[in-house]
């Protein structure tokens, strides 16, 4: 292979990236509804959504509570089109909270604030990366963006590290969306239909009054003075620097601001004329230059789920006299500086905690992806915080001994989330790939009854969340507060889809059976290109096939093509629906997902626990270089791990440059793939600038002659 071939190769991820990202800036939104007038025709769906807008009829006994909610049966590929259908359904509008009790925080605090359209649906996963995947196909069933992916931390509650400030921003972004959504038409800002997290975002409790924080934001034209808008950063978490570089940063030269939000892919420069915003551009953190103007303006909301407030200092100060062991940590969150796990103190600095669920609108329900995993994931996940709590630095600090009581910032067992869920009138939607063995099926309606059990916790309030009783391990984790004594099932009768692993000749044949048979077929790619490849395939062989968005009900007897971010297809016979997903039919999940947006994790990514020294590795600013080592750097009483990256020498005769990248940056970097050994590029040089804008050049020339076909 050619010198220039093998460096064509490094930036095929690269060019793949750009390419998603221009076909987006042409106006090709994704669009699947139209899948969802479909499903609604199964009858048990329509059953389930009756008795989700309160029409019982004769589906729940006499007796039974009605908004217990309800389990539904089906395989996981239906778990987009599921939770967006139960959302999709009119729900109760939000009445204000009756007097001396507190509303829920996402329940509007105005009277006459029109609620939310719809039912709001707090969907909760096993893992972070089913909510991920989750909320990417439901942004391409539901009006975006309607939905929103609530991270949890990365950390455990009682570990000597705080959480990532952009695990922090989204978090609070989310939650600032439920307890005050803009209707002013800002996609940052708007309201939420759907929230996904984990069930590890659903244990653990929260600083209270997250939600109500205020995030910066500033457009050009806007009247504000540029010291004011510091201060009003510094006291939400940003941390002032000379030069930004990470997220939650923020640096002042003259008249110009570079903060850097913890929700946005590249950090914000705002130039100011006297106390005018003239202009807000994003910038490249490698080389600090300008890139495009944000329409959007600057966003910035809170870095820190605990702001150092004057409040919050002084019980800091009363608690480090208390308690010497602590002094070195609460002395200096007393003089106003941050430490490294200081949100393990937030039980006893905050004013209370919270829940998740004191987020969610009134009339909106809380539905649970494969409650059995959850319940599993739930019991592990207390257990550890709880092993953590006894063994923590804090502990440690006095002796051992547990000198305050931390205890409510440690994951709560799911019987008190499901108990706190039934103080708060919200249902307990399940979607499971199986019937549960103490579920008895009822032929003639197509529901089943099961006996629950009552916990033995009491009504929990949400202000005063404690650590997990004694008998929290000997409690059964599906147990819920209140007399819950039938759960009406309903069971859809779909099947996921075949595993075709390329196989294309199959993939024809069971459309073409499909379509003869008067079924509709979708067949869905994440990427433009695929999908008119596939389209083109479909016609060579006599299929009549229709491409572009779904928004309408798809037609019988036409193969649709369309985008859309869906794992996995299914076959509804009652409907006469057929779904396949580009995994379905290429056996293999399709890269470049949601590449324009920060990532959450890591992408296409390196493990350093595979690299070794000498190995070739690709930075997205800076090129090819030569990883070196791992080492650790202690700065500011923080250690981090970083990779140590050769590059070629500024100069002639000088040693190589260094690039010591931090381990939380990874995503910034992956292999080289090149047959042959590469040329090391040259930090701040311009010849990667010029193989990017060579890329980038010939993206643009295949998205204009996609979207000419």
């Amino acid at each position: 292979m050619l010198p220039t071939e093998c460096l064509l190769h490094t930036v095929l991820a690269y060019t793949e990236r750009l390419l998603i990202t221009e076909l987006a800036y042409t106006g090709m939104e994704l669009s699947l509804s139209g899948l969802l007038a479909v499903i609604t025709d199964d009858p048990q769906l329509r059953r389930a959504l009756d008795l989700a807008d309160g029409d019982a009829g004769d589906l729940v006994p006499a007796g039974a509570a009605d908004a217990a909610g309800a389990d539904l049966i089906a395989p996981a590929a239906l778990r987009p089109l599921l939770a967006a259908a139960l959302a999709g359904a009119p729900g109760a509008a939000a009445q204000p909270a009756p007097a001396g009790q507190r509303a829920p925080a996402g329940q509007p605090a105005a009277a006459g604030q029109p609620a939310p359209a719809g039912r709001f649906v707090l969907a909760i996963t096993a893992t972070a990366r089913e909510a991920e995947d989750l909320t990417a196909a439901l942004n391409s069933l539901l009006p975006a963006p309607s939905a929103a992916y609530f991270p949890p931390w990365e950390t455990l509650p009682h570990e000597r590290l705080s959480p990532r400030s952009d695990t922090s921003g989204q978090r609070i972004a989310v939650l600032r969306r439920l307890a005050r959504p803009d209707a002013g038409g800002d996609p940052r800002s708007g309201p939420l239909t759907i929230v996904a997290t984990p069930v590890r975002g659903l244990l653990q409790p929260i600083v209270g009054g997250l939600g109500d924080l205020e995030p910066v934001t500033l457009r050009a034209g806007q009247e504000a003075d540029l010291d004011e808008v510091v201060v009003r950063l510094v006291d939400i978490g940003y941390a002032r620097t000379d030069l930004v570089r990470n997220r939650g940063d923020l640096a002042v030269r003259g008249g110009i601001l570079d903060v850097f939000p913890p929700t946005e892919e590249h950090p914000v420069r705002v130039e100011f004329w006297g106390d005018t915003v003239e202009e807000v551009r994003s910038f490249k953190v490698a080389d600090q230059r300008s890139l495009q103007t944000t329409a959007d303006g600057l966003w910035a909301p809170p870095c820190r789920e605990l702001l150092l407030t004057p409040a919050v200092r002084e019980r800091a100060k009363a608690l480090a006299a208390e308690h010497p062991g602590l002094a070195d940590v609460l002395g200096k969150l007393a003089d106003g500086i941050t430490v490294e796990g200081m949100e393990a103190f937030a039980p006893v600095l905050a004013d209370r905690m919270e829940l998740l669920l004191d987020y969610v609108p009134a009339g909106g329900c809380v539905l649970a992806c494969d409650p059995e995993r959850i319940r599993a994931r739930a019991a592990d996940l207390v257990r550890t915080s709880q092993e953590f709590l006894e063994a923590s630095w804090v502990n440690a600090a006095e002796g051992a001994e547990i000198p305050i009581d931390l205890g409510g910032a440690v994951f709560q067992p799911i019987t008190r989330v499901r108990a706190a869920a039934a103080a708060l009138g919200l249902p307990w939607w399940t979607i499971a790939p199986f019937q549960s063995e103490s579920t008895g099926t009822s032929e003639s309606t197509g529901t089943s009854a099961s006996t629950g059990t009552t916990a033995s916790t009491g009504t929990t309030e949400n202000t005063g969340i404690t650590g997990p009783s004694d008998d929290s391990g000997r409690q059964r984790d599906d147990a819920v507060a209140g007399d819950e004594t039938t759960r009406p099932s309903f069971s859809m009768e779909a099947s996921p889809a075949e595993a075709y692993r390329g196989d294309t000749t199959r993939v024809i044949a069971d459309v073409g059976q499909w379509i003869r048979a008067g079924w509709r077929v979708v067949l869905i790619t994440e990427g433009h290109g695929p999908a008119q490849r596939l389209a083109e395939l479909l016609r060579g062989e006599g299929l009549g096939t229709r491409t572009g968005d779904l928004g309408e009900p798809p037609e019988p007897g036409i193969v649709h093509v369309t985008t859309g971010m869906i794992d996995h297809g299914f076959s509804w016979p009652s409907v006469r629906l057929a779904v396949l997903s580009e995994h379905d039919m290429a056996g293999q999940r399709a890269g470049g997902r949601d590449a324009s947006r920060m990532p959450s994790r890591r992408r296409g990514g390196i493990d350093p626990l595979q690299l070794t020294p000498g190995d070739y590795i690709v930075h997205e600013q800076h090129g090819v270089g030569r990883y070196l080592e791992m080492t650790s750097r202690t700065v500011q009483g923080a250690t981090r791990e970083y990779l140590v990256i050769e590059y070629a020498p500024g100069k002639r005769g000088q040693p190589p440059d260094r690039l010591y990248l931090p381990t939380d940056q990874l995503d910034e970097v992956t292999r080289y793939v090149g047959g042959e050994a590469p040329t090391l590029h040259r930090l701040g040089g311009a010849d990667w600038a010029k193989t990017k804008g060579r890329a980038r050049k010939a993206v643009r020339e295949i998205a204009a002659e996609l979207m000419a076909k």
